[in-house]
């Protein structure tokens, strides 16, 4: 049975002596807009400490622990997330709080449990320096996260394909997206890794769960001539709140393009599951098929001049949005011109995932090393901008992106939308890139690349 326990900082510890703290891109994104300014989804963040509960600032949150297991004379970096999660955790962890008191997990909403993560390493920590209290806190508030999705979120019905699969939010019944797999059955591995062995029955059935969350999206969106995973797939096509599905075989219920972030959250996803998955476990071998498959498939489209990867994978620079725009019920949304365009958050994510398959093993060496590295010095050069006082910023990053509902239908999922959609808007210092730059940084620092 995989743990997340001491054994992987004393690795994080011991791996990064040879390389001198001033001179580690982690640290300086983490110095930089890891402890505050930076931007959830157009909304400005001034520190850390003082953010609310949010899936992008759980990213951040999340990396600057990374940063601080990697680096533990950085005792900063530990507090400023302990601080984020005191604020947002009610005293006993009995929930998970707005700023008003009530809380802040939506009803059947994945996204809102992807910031669970923090409270692992915080619980651990606390337990280490005899704060029984903190430590408890924190259980109980990962436990409520990994109950509220195991037992209260929304599935897919019997009787559609795809049954048992989490609704990625309320507002999209019936919907699975590759984003979401990050943000909840993630989670709920790392809940099943750390407290699952107390109940070794409910474990395996857990973990089988969780495998099924995986095995039914990629079955659905994979698509085996392309390589690729469409963003989302819908098991009820005709329902008005999938108007942007694929309404025939093949692929029924897939949407139209190859979203960059939305893989990069899967392949993600994959590596992290994985790494904590019983390798005994009988869905393993299929999750770990599935994530030599993305593996493959995204090498094969990483731009070869940067090395990056496109905001839509399948095309490059040649493929702008149309000028016409869509029409949905006689409206016209996501008019313009603009051209693809190489997508920071997108490549971070994929360079973590690589970086990381390949430390935990999961992904062949010879094959993907000079992928990785060649993604990370392109994240560099095309991405990085460093200041004079040795601050950096990270551009050209999606703002967001997603999938109807029917009270929303510019958000088709076209070509347009993901190039000039409303609320698709190329933005700098975004928490979806510099969470991502600062995992993927450490993976490379911990190596010793």
């Amino acid at each position: 049975m995989k743990t997340i326990a001491l054994a992987a900082l004393v690795f994080f510890t011991v791996s990064c002596t040879t390389t001198e703290p001033s001179e580690t891109w982690s640290q300086k994104m983490i110095e930089s807009h890891g402890l505050g300014d930076f931007y959830c989804n157009r909304h400005y963040q001034e520190t850390l400490v003082e953010t609310g509960w949010d899936y992008v600032a759980g990213l951040v949150a999340n990396a600057v622990l990374k940063g601080w297991q990697a680096y533990p004379e950085k005792g900063e970096y530990y507090e400023a997330v302990k601080a984020y999660a005191d604020r947002n955790t009610a005293p006993d962890g009995s929930m998970i709080l707005k700023s008003n008191g009530t809380s802040a997990l939506g009803p059947s909403n994945i996204d809102d449990l992807a910031a669970g993560k923090i409270y692992f390493a915080l619980y651990e920590e606390e337990l280490k320096r005899g704060n029984k209290a903190d430590a408890e806190r924190y259980k109980n508030a990962v436990t409520v996260i990994r109950n509220t999705l195991k037992y209260n979120h929304s599935r897919i019905a019997e009787g559609l394909p795809g049954a048992g699969g989490f609704f990625h939010k309320a507002i999209y019944p019936n919907q699975m997206w590759l984003d979401g797999l990050y943000m909840g059955p993630a989670v709920y591995a790392q809940w099943q890794s750390v407290f699952g062995p107390e109940n070794p029955q409910d474990n395996q059935e857990s973990w089988s769960d969780i495998a099924h969350q995986f095995k039914t999206l990629h079955r659905y969106t994979w698509d085996s001539e392309k390589e690729l995973n469409y963003h989302a797939w819908s098991a009820e096509p005709t329902d008005s709140n999938s108007f942007w599905a694929n309404p025939a075989k093949p692929m029924m219920g897939c949407s139209k393009e190859f979203w960059g972030r939305g893989m990069g959250w899967y392949f993600a996803a994959l590596v992290d599951v994985l790494e904590l998955m019983p390798t005994n476990h009988p869905d393993y071998a299929a999750l770990l098929a599935n994530c030599r498959q993305v593996a493959a498939g995204l090498k094969r489209w990483q731009d070869s001049e940067s090395g990056v990867w496109y905001q839509l994978l399948q095309y490059d620079a040649r493929t702008t949005a149309d000028g016409i725009g869509d029409t949905v019920d006689g409206e016209t949304f996501n008019v313009g011109t603009l051209p693809n365009y190489l997508e920071a958050s997108a490549s971070c994510m994929f360079t973590y995932a690589y970086l990381k398959g390949i430390r935990l093993g999961l992904l062949d060496r010879a094959t993907f090393q000079p992928v990785a590295d060649k993604a990370f010095q392109g994240i560099l050069d095309t991405f990085i901008r460093e200041q004079e006082d040795g601050s950096l910023d990270i551009v050209q990053t999606c703002a967001s992106a997603g999938l109807g509902p029917a009270k929303n239908p510019s958000r088709t999922g076209t070509i347009n939308y993901y190039l000039v959609g409303r609320d698709v808007t190329v933005v700098e210092n975004e928490g979806k890139a510099i969470g991502t730059f600062i995992m993927a940084a450490i993976e490379k620092e911990i190596a010793g690349l």
